[in-house]
C-alpha cells in the first residue's frame, strides 16, 4: 500500500520503497481495522520460482469530486459529434428538456452501481436545477442518496447559471437546496459569455451559501480563453467572507493559461482564502482547444501542481460519462487515475500524485474518513490484480472490493487474476 493512506503515526511499519509502497499486513473485525504490521513475506519452496510472490497494490476505496448524474449515459440519444462546448451545451438543453424522473433514476442507479463495484466511495453530483424538469431530477437523486447512504456517500450540487442566484428564483432555490442538505453551485464563463453582472451574482451566491449554512462549489473558468477570468474576479471577494465557508472552484481550465507570475499569486491567493481546487482533465482535454480544427497545441486544464505547490487542496473527478460533454468514461476512478497521473505530469509515488483521488478529495468533500488506514478506520480496501504503478498505468486492472471487512460481489472478481485468487476470501 502506498505509505501516505496508512497511519502515518503507526511506528511498527517499514520504510516504503523508491515507489513510496509498504508491505503491510492489516488485521479486521466486526468491519474495521485491529492492526497494521510489517508482512514479511516466507521464502519460496520446492518448484516454485525463486524470490518473494509479488504483493497486490491496494487503495483505499477513492473519491469522485465531480459528476453529473442526472444526464450520464445519454451521448448516444443526445451526441455531440462536433465535440464542442456549444455543441454540448445545445444537445445538453434538448435532453434536459425530455428528462424524467425515470431516467435520472436509471442513469443514477447505474452510476452509483458500477461506482460502488470499481471501488467509490463518496460522488459529489451537479445537478441541472433549472427547467421543469429540475425538480424530478432532485427527487429522483435525493431518493438514491438515501437508498445507497450505507454504501456510496452522495453529495448533490444545485447547477445553474450565476446570475440565477440575483433572482427570487435563486433565492427559493437556495432554501430548497439547503433544506435538502445540498450544496449550491453555477456556472460562471463557458459556455456563457462574460456579464457586468458576474460579480454581483458570485456575492449572491456567497451571501445566500452563509445565510443556509451551504458550500458552493462553481463550475469556473472552463474555457480555452480569457485566463483565469471568473477565479480573478472571485479572488477579491472572498476575502472578506467567513473561512468556515466551504468553497470549491471545479475545472479553472484557463487559470492554466496564465503567465507564471500571475498565475502563482492567484493560487496563493485561493489557498490564503481556503478555496480548493477540483480538476476535470477528461472532458476538458477532450472539449476545449478545437476552434482552429487542429490537434490542440495547449492543454487547457488547472494547473494542478502550481495549485498544489501553494497550498491548495486539488481533488481530480472525472466529471461526464457518455453524456454530449464526454462520450466515454465509466464510473471507474482506477481508471480515471491512470488517465490524469499521464496528462497532468503526477507521479502515483509522490505523495500530491495520489491525495486528489484519496486524501485531498475527502477534505474537500468533507468526509468523515479521511480515506487513511489507522486502528478504528473502516475495513475498506480496492485490491488491485497488479503489483506495481507501471502496471497500473498500463491498463486499468481487475480488483476486488472490500467493505466493512467483507468482499463485495463484482463481476470483476471472477476473471480476477491470479495475484487476487491467492487472497481468498
Amino acid at each position: 500500500m502506498p505509505r501516505c493512506l496508512l497511519d502515518p503515526n503507526c511506528r511498527n511499519l517499514p520504510s516504503a520503497d523508491a515507489d513510496g509502497l509498504v508491505a503491510v499486513a492489516i488485521e479486521h473485525h466486526n468491519g474495521v481495522i485491529t492492526a497494521l504490521r510489517g508482512h514479511q513475506q516466507e521464502p519460496t519452496k520446492g518448484h516454485e520460482p525463486p524470490g518473494p510472490h509479488p504483493l497486490p497494490l491496494a487503495l483505499t476505496p477513492l473519491v469522485e469530486p465531480h459528476a453529473h448524474l442526472d444526464k450520464a449515459f445519454s451521448f448516444n440519444l443526445f451526441p455531440n459529434r462536433e465535440a464542442t462546448m456549444t455543441g454540448a451545451l445545445e444537445a445538453n438543453g434538448r435532453e434536459a428538456a425530455e428528462r424524467t424522473f425515470e431516467q435520472v433514476q436509471v442513469r443514477g442507479e447505474r452510476a452509483l452501481d458500477q461506482a460502488w463495484r470499481n471501488g467509490v466511495r463518496a460522488i459529489r453530483s451537479h445537478i441541472d436545477s433549472v427547467g421543469p424538469q429540475a425538480a424530478a431530477s432532485w427527487q429522483a437523486l435525493r431518493m438514491l442518496r438515501q437508498e445507497w447512504a450505507d454504501r456510496v456517500v452522495l453529495q448533490l450540487v444545485a447547477l445553474v447559471p450565476i446570475s440565477h442566484w440575483l433572482k427570487p428564483e435563486g433565492e427559493s432555490l437556495a432554501r430548497e437546496v439547503a433544506e435538502a442538505g445540498g450544496v449550491l453551485g453555477g456556472v460562471l464563463g463557458a459556455p456563457f459569455a462574460a456579464d457586468a453582472s458576474d460579480v454581483a451574482a458570485l456575492e449572491a451566491v456567497l451571501r445566500l451559501a452563509c445565510q443556509h449554512g451551504c458550500g458552493v462549489d462553481l463550475h469556473i473558468d472552463e474555457s480555452d480563453r480569457h485566463p483565469g477570468r471568473g477565479l480573478r474576479l472571485l479572488a477579491p471577494l472572498i476575502k472578506g467572507w467567513p473561512r468556515e465557508l466551504a468553497l470549491t472552484c471545479s475545472h479553472a481550465c484557463s487559470m492554466g493559461l496564465m503567465a507564471e507570475r500571475p498565475m502563482i499569486m492567484l493560487a496563493e491567493n485561493l489557498a490564503e482564502a481556503d478555496v480548493s481546487v477540483v480538476a476535470l482533465p477528461t472532458t476538458n482535454l477532450w472539449l476545449l482547444d478545437r476552434s482552429h480544427g487542429t490537434t490542440p497545441w495547449r492543454r487547457p486544464q488547472a494547473p494542478i501542481r502550481q495549485l498544489q505547490a501553494a497550498g491548495v487542496t486539488v481533488a481530480i473527478g472525472g466529471d461526464n460519462v457518455q453524456d454530449p460533454w464526454l462520450p466515454g468514461g465509466d464510473f471507474d476512478p482506477v481508471a480515471l487515475m491512470g488517465f490524469s497521473l499521464l496528462a497532468s505530469h503526477l507521479s502515483p509515488w509522490h505523495r500530491n500524485g495520489l491525495s486528489p483521488f484519496t486524501t485531498a478529495a475527502a477534505r474537500l468533500m468533507e468526509l468523515d474518513w479521511d480515506g487513511v488506514l489507522r486502528v478504528g478506520s473502516p475495513a475498506d480496501l480496492v485490491v488491485l490484480a497488479v503489483s506495481s504503478w507501471s502496471e497500473l498505468l498500463a491498463r486499468p486492472p481487475q480488483r476486488r472490493v472490500m467493505r466493512g471487512g467483507v468482499w463485495c460481489p463484482s463481476p470483476r472478481a471472477q476473471a480476477a487474476s491470479g495475484l487476487l485468487k491467492s487472497l481468498g476470501t
